[in-house]
């Protein structure tokens, strides 16, 4: 089982930046991915970014180049810092983490953040 306790929603304004962190524990194993995704719908959760164990990222197409994803994996963190933010980007963001090794899927509680024009 793995946990997720996420930080670093807030609202701000049309421009501004924020970070938000993850934490993980509980049997993470070696080769994971860690990441966001945020809701868009009641139904459609999207990607936002991911950062694998080894360092590799994706991202979303809307969020390249203002969006940077990172990880510090001696503390099983993820980062995800969110610079000119838009009022599209408003939703809740989920962390994320994939055990490659067995094949599962954890989400965090989800961080709410609100970005006004």
């Amino acid at each position: 089982q793995v946990q997720l306790v996420e930080s670093g929603g807030g609202l701000v304004q049309a421009g501004g930046s924020l970070r938000l962190s993850c934490v993980a524990s509980g049997t993470l194993f070696s080769f994971n991915v860690m990441g966001w995704y945020r809701q868009v719908s009641e139904n459609q959760r999207e990607l936002v970014a991911t950062i694998t164990s080894s360092g590799t990222t994706n991202y979303a197409d809307s969020v390249k180049g203002r969006f940077t994803i990172s990880r510090n994996s001696a503390k099983n963190t993820v980062y995800l810092q969110m610079n000119s933010l838009k009022p599209e980007d408003t939703a809740v963001y989920y962390c994320y983490f994939r055990r490659i090794t067995v094949r599962d899927d954890y989400w965090g509680q989800g961080t709410q953040v609100t970005v006004s024009s």
